[in-house]
């Protein structure tokens, strides 16, 4: 699996980043998965036309020490579908764009 980790986050930083999450992305959905929808502006052009696959996501793994990004863009609605894969160039960065800024609200530099 591919990702974007953040590690060596302390523990009264992982506190504050949970809170954070929850606030903006609502209740972990197992464990410490969040689900981060991905911005209109950075689907492909089989994602947009996907209308029925909408919203996508990337997950968002929340563990003791670490953030764990999956650069995999999935749908909740449907488990496989040709609008589903690896995060193009531009939906990269626009995730670590998005969780760098998470973390700069916190003042959280690892």
């Amino acid at each position: 699996m591919k990702q974007y980790v953040i590690d060596q986050i302390g523990s009264e930083d992982q506190a504050r980043l949970k809170v954070l999450l929850e606030a903006e992305l609502g209740p972990p959905a197992v464990g410490g998965i969040y689900w981060l929808p991905l911005d209109e502006a950075v689907l492909t052009e089989t994602q947009a036309a996907h209308r029925d696959c909408q919203p996508f996501y990337v997950a968002l793994d929340l563990e003791a020490d670490r953030l764990v990004c999956e650069l995999l863009v999935r749908t909740c609605g449907r488990m496989r579908c040709e609008c589903m894969g690896y995060a193009t160039a531009r939906q990269r960065a626009w995730l670590i764009e998005k969780v760098d800024g998470l973390l700069q609200r916190l003042n959280i530099t690892v």
